[in-house]
């Protein structure tokens, strides 16, 4: 980011940072690296958690319009990814209201055999040849393939999910039983509310 900035010449920074009611509770601004590196501090010690190992992680992008497609919640996955045992389970409640997202980062997902493959396959594109949304289909498959993966929505098209390689839920409940199927009763949880407003150290 501030190489790119530096190219543009750009000479004067405003950044916010906004809390969960979409209040602005800080400021930075002015020279460029400078303020961006002050901001960055400031909600890394404001949003940094200590990462709870678990069995199965439950999270959400905190509403909408964060949770209103696949391509969006995965930004909450990753904080689940964080915390989550290899081989654990995330249930991943989102709304999906809008669908996949976009159209390569469906395609990518769904015409692949598996995560691996996707994974695979993104190893074998040159820099400059990276096509749309690679960045996020690529996290995706990193996470699908360490982790099983429920979808918790009752407005996404269940078989667009499944065709993504998740699992999917209509309910809360529903999808814990699920995960309490694959992990057992003993499974330790951890909740994320909000897993796009933490930085899980």
């Amino acid at each position: 980011m501030v190489y790119a900035a530096k190219t543009a010449k750009l000479a004067f920074i405003v950044n916010v940072v906004i809390d969960q009611d979409k209040n602005i509770i800080e400021c930075f601004s002015g020279d460029v690296e400078k303020a961006h590196s002050k901001g960055c501090e400031f909600v890394t010690n404001l949003s940094k958690i200590d990462s709870n190992k678990a069995d199965i992680v439950v999270s959400t992008n905190g509403g909408y319009p964060l949770d209103q497609n696949v391509y969006q919640a995965v930004k909450g996955m990753t904080a689940a990814e964080a915390t989550c045992k290899d081989n654990g389970v995330i249930i991943m409640i989102a709304a999906c209201n809008d669908g996949h997202g976009g159209q390569s980062f469906y395609d990518n997902i769904a015409n692949s055999k598996s995560p691996k493959d996707v994974l695979d396959k993104v190893r074998k594109v040159p820099r400059s040849e990276t096509v749309p949304d690679q960045w996020e289909f690529q996290i995706l498959a990193r996470i699908l393939a360490k982790h099983t993966v429920i979808m918790v929505t009752d407005q996404g098209d269940p078989n667009m999910i499944k065709n993504m390689h998740m699992k999917h839920a209509y309910n809360f409940k529903e999808a814990l039983d699920m995960a309490f199927k694959i992990k057992g009763e003993e499974a330790k949880v951890v909740v994320i509310p909000d897993g796009v407003s933490v930085i899980v150290k």
